[in-house]
């Protein structure tokens, strides 16, 4: 029980800026970009909870923080009208990577953080170790998000990218989406997917810490 508690504490933080950073990057793009969707409906900020979603930012984080060696979780999504766009397939291409890309952006704040606090002399492990929980988590939602399934980023990245008379139909895929990834998580194909995220997140700790 004690090492739940741990990990929960651990990892709160890290998953909390992950996921709220993650969505208002999209709302703030989308703006950039001639959608103020979700400017007018509030989501760009960086308060968590205006983004959390009761099942996807506590209870599987949670879940999996307890049963599973790696933690993610997603957010209440940020509306985006596509449609609002200034040339709306482009455009898509630039929202979505705004997600991961913040993602990794964040990762790297995360091992500079790290870093200076060795440099400080401050080897305090519970600050180490939420460090660490912020590079894992950003590595493997960036990557998790990059999967190339509509309704995630990398599918909405690949809608973008593709021409049109295969983007339709990539498309079609987005109602069943969340079907695929729980497939994928279940058969273990997800995990497969993410773990070279994992230890490249650990790798880089070992390198720079």
């Amino acid at each position: 029980m004690e090492s739940v508690i741990q990990t929960i504490t651990v990892y709160a933080i890290p998953v909390l800026f992950a996921i709220t950073v993650h969505e208002a990057a999209h709302g703030y793009v989308a703006r950039l970009f001639g959608d103020d969707t979700a400017y007018v409906a509030g989501r760009i900020t960086l308060n968590p909870l205006k983004h959390v979603d009761p099942v996807g930012t506590l209870v599987v984080p949670l879940a999996m923080a307890i049963l599973s060696p790696f933690v993610f979780g997603w957010a209440k999504p940020v509306p985006v009208d596509f449609g609002r766009l200034r040339k709306p397939k482009r455009d898509m291409i630039w929202v979505a990577a705004a997600g991961p890309g913040s993602n990794l952006l964040m990762a790297i704040l995360w091992l500079l953080f790290a870093k200076t606090l060795v440099l400080l002399g401050m080897r305090e492990q519970f600050f180490l170790m939420v460090a660490a929980a912020g590079i894992q988590v950003n590595l493997m939602l960036m990557a998790l998000n990059l999967l190339p399934i509509p309704p995630l980023d990398g599918g909405r990245i690949l809608v973008g990218v593709l021409p049109r008379s295969l983007a339709w139909q990539v498309a079609r895929i987005e109602p069943y989406g969340f079907l695929i990834l729980l497939v994928l998580l279940f058969t273990n194909t997800l995990g497969f997917f993410i773990q070279p995220f994992r230890w490249f997140g650990n790798a880089v700790l070992e390198l720079f810490i």
